[in-house]
């Protein structure tokens, strides 16, 4: 009988840390979404401070939603490099 609960919690163990880990690359996986993001959200991607954030926000605003990612270049200060850096990182819905 010990030997079926040790192999029991262990099992169980496994489950909840492999779970866990789960959560956290699910989290890391989210995408931003460039059409209704925050200055803060924007500003977190790799590249993009809180000028070129705030860019991105005021050409949205002005021009409307970006209907393709590769819409972002069309910003002033968002070139290919920083594109990029960032294309697997962000979304449009």
């Amino acid at each position: 009988m010990g030997v079926i609960r040790k192999v029991c919690f262990v099992f169980m163990f496994v489950a909840l840390v492999s779970f866990v880990a789960g959560l956290a690359r699910a989290e890391d996986n989210a995408k931003v979404n460039i059409n209704t993001a925050t200055i803060e959200e924007l500003a977190s991607l790799q590249g993009i401070g809180e000028k070129k954030a705030k860019a991105i926000v005021e050409h949205r605003e002005k021009v409307g939603a970006f209907t393709t990612i590769e819409d972002l270049k069309n910003v002033k200060g968002v070139g290919d490099k920083i594109f990029n850096e960032i294309k697997d990182q962000i979304s449009v819905e």
